[in-house]
């Protein structure tokens, strides 16, 4: 399973329908882009706190994953912590991976 996952995020991310970053997941929140969070589980506390408000007042759903280290390298990019899927197909096949 967890392979699978991570394979759909690098796949989403190839055909950029990932976010990463604060600021531009909060936006994507907002915006109503963001169909998933995927949250690292070593985000600290603070961001960890402000992004899943974010996606509760918005009804986005999210998914606490593994950590920074896994999720960075499923997307080929380092040090991220959280990454929004923009695309309505991939958030509901990674969401049923998880289920």
């Amino acid at each position: 399973m967890k392979s699978t996952y991570l394979n759909l995020l690098g796949l989403a991310n190839r055909a950029r329908k990932c976010s990463t970053g604060e600021e531009t997941i909060i936006k994507d929140i907002q915006k109503g882009r963001a169909k998933l969070l995927l949250l690292a589980s070593d985000t600290g506390p603070q961001t960890m706190k402000k992004l899943t408000d974010k996606c509760k007042t918005y009804q986005v759903p999210f998914i606490i994953a593994d950590d920074r280290e896994v999720l960075s390298h499923a997307i080929g990019k380092t040090q991220r912590v959280a990454i929004a899927i923009l695309d309505e197909g991939f958030a509901a096949k990674i969401k049923s991976l998880f289920d």
